[in-house]
């Protein structure tokens, strides 16, 4: 079904953030193995996360929802995970499914995998091929696509591993794994990317060894035979979540809002870092702490953007914030410029195709490139007018739907049903905001 984002003058108010993704996932993958039972506030109850609860329920972890946002999971500890009984279905969710491969390969169960069309398009080999030298095995086929089965092994062994991509999945499957590999695994990361599961991993009682190298370098290593401990602990606000919000009040013509409880992490600021060079006044306040982050209120106000190239620094930073940052460019004077991002290549969709084609139906001009894209800002409000297809892809639809609030013309998506599997209550909040999204 079409929906359609309309112009109008102003979008102000205060909304709090919506749990962290990444954080939720693994809150529920780690206590779903833990001794003792969790207890987490704030948890993201979108599609992609609760689908991660039902593959570790079906694991033989004890997952319950007691309230809003509020969950309890009683691990299987020293008892282990076992095979499930069905195939473990992740729908949409690339987080889930590669963090699980990495978390089933210690012990001994097999289990199939499947999702929906969209994730059975995207690589997983890039995950499965460290955990085969793990000892891994699988059914996968060369192209390494889902469905297929893992079957693993409590003999498995520690690596060294340099992944040949920034990948935070990567890192994070290798370090699940390692929990019950013999000795110690060790990544070599040549740019830092999410570091979520390290600052977890921590807070359920695991030592993990973070050091650093020339340039941006790190080594993450993790002594095997570890075991992890139940906690209670609250879920950051998810700053790509917030990143939506922020962006619509930098291009409204009185734009006045602010996100509060948003986490602030150095491997998730790019997309801030990036507005504030591009002209943005973001304020910024410290408020609290929550499993091991930082929490800020981000307030944002209209602001006359100028086109930038983007810093190759950032990028691992602000992965999946570029189909919004397109947006900024869009109604930026000048020209932004994205370079290496080929990772985007190979998210929900080929981001870089989507974004552009997103640009171009709606009057921007953008150039799509190998590993990345160029937007000739418009200098003002776009004409928009176009409908945009969101090739199931989340963020296009929730960047497309914010462009069209302060577009020269309404802009369209053929689709908002995805948008569950990461922001369940974003329609809700732009309209809170005063944002006029219906269907049509």
């Amino acid at each position: 079904m079409v929906w359609t984002s309309r112009p109008v003058s102003r979008l102000q108010g205060i909304i709090r953030a919506p749990g962290d993704k990444s954080c939720s996932h693994r809150a529920l993958i780690m206590g779903g193995i833990a001794s003792g039972t969790s207890h987490f506030s704030g948890l993201l109850e979108g599609d992609d996360v609760l689908r991660t609860g039902a593959a570790m329920a079906a694991l033989g972890a004890e997952v319950t929802q007691t309230g809003p946002g509020l969950w309890q999971v009683t691990g299987t500890g020293e008892r282990g995970l076992t095979s499930p009984a069905a195939p473990l279905d992740f729908g949409n969710s690339g987080t889930g499914s590669r963090l699980m491969m990495g978390l089933m390969a210690g012990y001994e169960l097999s289990a199939e995998l499947c999702g929906d069309a969209s994730l059975s398009a995207r690589p997983m080999n890039r995950i499965l091929a460290p955990l085969r030298l793990m000892g891994l095995t699988d059914t996968a086929k060369p192209d390494g696509r889902l469905p297929f089965r893992l079957t693993s092994t409590r003999a498995l062994k520690a690596i060294t591993y340099a992944p040949p991509q920034a990948s935070a999945q990567v890192k994070s499957a290798i370090l699940l794994a390692g929990l019950n590999a013999q000795g110690t695994t060790i990544i070599e990361e040549a740019k830092p990317t999410r570091d979520h599961t390290e600052r977890m991993l921590r807070g359920f009682g695991v030592e993990i060894g973070v050091t650093r190298g020339a340039g941006q370098a790190r080594t993450i290593s993790l002594v095997g035979g570890q075991r992890l401990s139940a906690i209670e602990a609250a879920i950051p606000g998810d700053p790509s979540s917030a990143a939506f919000l922020i962006a619509a009040g930098l291009i409204s013509p009185d734009g006045n809002v602010m996100v509060e409880g948003v986490m602030s992490n150095p491997t998730r600021s790019g997309f801030f870092d990036l507005a504030e060079l591009m002209g943005a006044r973001l304020g910024a306040e410290d408020t609290d702490d929550a499993a091991g982050e930082r929490l800020i209120d981000i307030q944002s106000g209209s602001a006359a953007l100028i086109g930038r190239s983007v810093p190759e620094r950032l990028v691992p930073a602000m992965i999946d914030e570029f189909p919004i940052l397109a947006v900024l460019a869009a109604f930026a004077t000048g020209t932004t410029i994205v370079t290496g991002a080929e990772e985007l290549r190979v998210k929900e969709t080929d981001r870089v195709k989507a974004v552009v084609d997103m640009l171009r139906a709606n009057g921007v001009e953008a150039e799509e490139r190998e590993d990345g894209f160029a937007v000739q800002g418009y200098g003002g409000p776009p004409p928009g007018g176009g409908l945009v297809e969101t090739r199931h892809d989340h963020r296009i639809a929730m960047s497309a739907l914010v462009m069209g609030t302060a577009s020269q013309k309404p802009v369209s998506v053929d689709d908002v049903s995805m948008i569950a599997t990461s922001y369940p209550d974003f329609l809700g909040h732009m309209a809170a905001l005063g944002a006029d999204i219906s269907d049509s």
